[in-house]
């Protein structure tokens, strides 16, 4: 089984996407920009300038190489962009075969005022300096993925919605475990 888990950030889908999988006894697959400016040694805030800078050179070389994880093992996928990495528009642009399809998707939302909330606490930050970085987080991605794949940011059409808003991860695991189950 295939699972994907996306949405924007402060939805919870890194956190929901480890439950999934433990619970499911499935390999969890979430390795997105965040990741390689920890391993460079960047503060996110200044890599995702960077990865605007390098677009979409760094994107496809993710993408890439989540495809080709995904590909090997029954797997639970959390990135912003796992719901369409099953895609054909998405592979032509990687340059890849179709090798399966998500056996689930799952999109999940909430309200920026309660994702930037969630961010703040997370990070320890003020509210207000979240709420902007988030905001501007949200326009970035969403002009990413449109340049980069023709994507319309938000619910594709073949995914589960699910409002985070008054759920916490345990809560949107359990229900996406007990839906796939």
């Amino acid at each position: 089984m295939r699972i994907a888990i996306s949405g924007s950030s402060g939805c919870g889908n890194t956190t929901v996407s480890g439950l999934v999988a433990e619970r499911l006894g499935l390999k969890k697959i979430n390795y997105t920009l965040r990741d390689v400016a920890e391993e460079r040694g960047v503060p996110f805030k200044d890599f995702h300038g960077l990865a605007d800078e390098r677009f979409p050179e760094l994107d496809y070389g993710l993408d890439r190489k989540l495809v080709e994880l995904a590909s090997k093992d029954n797997c639970v996928v959390g990135t912003r962009l796992a719901v369409w990495l099953d895609a054909d528009k998405v592979l032509k642009k990687l340059g890849l075969q179709k090798k399966y399809a998500f056996d689930h998707k799952f999109w999940l939302d909430a309200p920026l005022k309660v994702r930037a909330q969630r961010i703040a606490e997370r990070e320890g930050k003020p509210f207000q300096q979240a709420l902007e970085e988030t905001g501007t987080r949200d326009k970035a991605n969403e002009s990413r993925y449109s340049r980069a794949y023709g994507i319309k940011w938000g619910r594709p059409a073949d995914a589960e919605t699910i409002d985070t808003t008054a759920l916490n991860a345990e809560q949107v695991a359990e229900r996406i475990v007990s839906e796939v189950k």
